[in-house]
């Protein structure tokens, strides 16, 4: 297998970079009292077995020391690997890379619902903080099954989150059964609403409920996910999640390499747009350091 060379790697995520080193350098510094952790973020290779199924699958790489290069530049000081869908729950690059980081990152696993506890125990020792549910296109679980009780179980008596991406509509529905169960709870990419509706998606209203809980967090990444207008999106939906969710249940990730968008993002891009988003600083610096506890940093 040949993989893409390091060098034509960084060109290909480095488009953009140069022009805003200099503000993620003065950003990293104010914050440098607090933790800044990337909460969303996404490792692999061409090597990879790739999951039955999937419905995308890269042409490039983009490996460990890769990723933590863009922490470096962007002043992050911790990050948290999610599963790639097309990986399936073949979770083993994962663990690897969590070993090779020495404590710096924290991973979110894919498990089949029919998995031993023992596998969960062992990815836990790893540095595994969570399983992900990525249920865009798929039919919604039925967690009324043994299999998914016995996980969730597991999961709630591990101190493990559960992660979902989903669009807002079904999340609105969803996550109250997942509740039921009393794990903790990470809504992705601003609970994708409805592109044509955005804040006045009565799904995502819903979801905005589910902050009184106390037990869900909400990742404020990957704008460009909810339609073309989706940094005004993000800049409307900010103020409201603020409200219901607070600061400290808000949750920044870069989700580099932003898979199919890889034309149009960069790690740089997305610090510096957070940086737009959140103006305050000391708000934003709780937010970077907000997902400590969470991921068990």
């Amino acid at each position: 297998m040949t993989f893409v060379s390091r060098g034509l790697t960084r060109r290909r995520f480095g488009a953009g970079l140069a022009s805003l080193v200099t503000v993620a350098a003065t950003t990293a510094r104010s914050e440098a009292a607090l933790p800044t952790i990337d909460t969303h973020a996404h490792v692999f290779h061409r090597g990879l077995k790739l999951a039955s199924g999937r419905r995308y699958a890269p042409d490039y790489d983009a490996p460990l020391a890769l990723y933590l290069e863009q922490l470096d530049r962007n002043g992050m000081t911790h990050g948290v690997l999610v599963q790639p869908s097309f990986l399936g729950t073949d979770n083993s690059y994962l663990v690897e890379c969590l070993k090779q980081a020495n404590g710096r990152l924290r991973g979110i696993a894919v498990v089949d619902p029919s998995v031993s506890v023992d596998e969960l125990r062992t990815l836990d020792r790893a540095g595994v903080a969570g399983i992900r549910l990525n249920l865009v296109g798929q039919p919604l679980p039925d967690l009324a099954a043994g299999e998914w009780k016995a996980l969730l179980g597991h999961v709630k008596a591990m101190g493990w989150q559960v992660e979902i991406q989903r669009n807002a509509a079904d999340l609105a529905a969803l996550a109250p059964r997942l509740l039921d169960h009393g794990v903790t709870l990470v809504l992705d990419h601003y609970t994708l609403p409805d592109p044509k509706l955005g804040i006045a998606d009565p799904g995502f209203q819903s979801v905005l409920k589910l902050g009184a809980t106390k037990n869900v967090w909400v990742k404020i990444s990957a704008p460009y996910r909810n339609g073309a207008a989706g940094e005004e999106f993000a800049k409307q939906a900010y103020p409201q999640l603020c409200s219901a969710y607070g600061l400290d249940r808000l949750l920044w990730g870069s989700d580099w390499p932003h898979t199919q968008f890889e034309a149009t993002q960069t790690y740089a891009k997305n610090r510096e747009f957070l940086h737009a988003l959140i103006a305050d600083k000391s708000e934003r610096a709780q937010v970077l350091a907000s997902p400590r506890q969470l991921f068990r940093f």
